[in-house]
């Protein structure tokens, strides 16, 4: 009887502690709201450099879940250099055989087909082709709203609507430390963002 208290003030004691000791890397700690956006611009203790990203969220809504479910947007650095958008979901929305993505800035036409690679839990999404990247942030620093749509045989139908506006601060925050590919030529199919070509 003395062994199972004197482990349950054992189990009470680390509990504690783990809230106060839990560190800042995995925390919000270092977070900027900036409109919808929160920008993050932490400190890695190993390498001493910053890991600066941007995230917005919204909900999402699947043909096979019943209510809508939270989803973000991330806007990063992979090793430093690599630029990289990412989109998580609640729910699994597909296998990368077959699922095709899709979206559209406010009321610019719509880019569909776009190359993405979807990890291994069926809830991320990630465009990592520098081209596409380019693409989309150039429609993204003016933007408002983002409707992303994915459609896969096996995860159903997803939509979300992001609210995008401040995404100028947020892209040079998240992309700061990153060797950005150039901003594609305008396309005279496509509206021209002034500012941006």
């Amino acid at each position: 009887m003395r062994g199972v208290a004197s482990i349950s003030m054992i189990l009470a004691a680390s509990f504690a502690l783990c809230g106060c000791m839990r560190d800042p890397f995995v925390t919000e700690a270092g977070e900027t709201r900036v409109h919808d956006w929160w920008i993050v611009n932490q400190t890695d203790r190993i390498t001493e450099a910053t890991l600066p990203s941007a995230f917005v969220y919204a909900e999402a809504s699947n043909s096979n879940v019943e209510y809508p479910r939270v989803s973000s947007l991330l806007l990063t650095c992979l090793e430093r250099k690599e630029p990289l958008i990412r989109f998580a979901f609640d729910f699994r929305i597909g296998t990368r055989s077959n699922t095709v993505l899709g979206y559209r800035f406010d009321d610019l036409p719509g880019h569909e087909g776009v190359a993405v690679r979807i990890l291994r839990n069926n809830r991320v999404v990630i465009i990592e082709d520098r081209d596409a990247i380019a693409t989309f942030v150039a429609e993204l620093e003016k933007a408002q709203t983002l409707y992303v749509r994915i459609r896969s045989i096996d995860g159903g139908r997803t939509a979300v609507e992001y609210p995008v506006a401040g995404a100028w601060t947020a892209i040079r925050a998240a992309f700061t430390n990153c060797e950005m590919p150039p901003l594609p030529k305008p396309d005279p199919g496509r509206a021209k963002l002034p500012g941006i070509y």
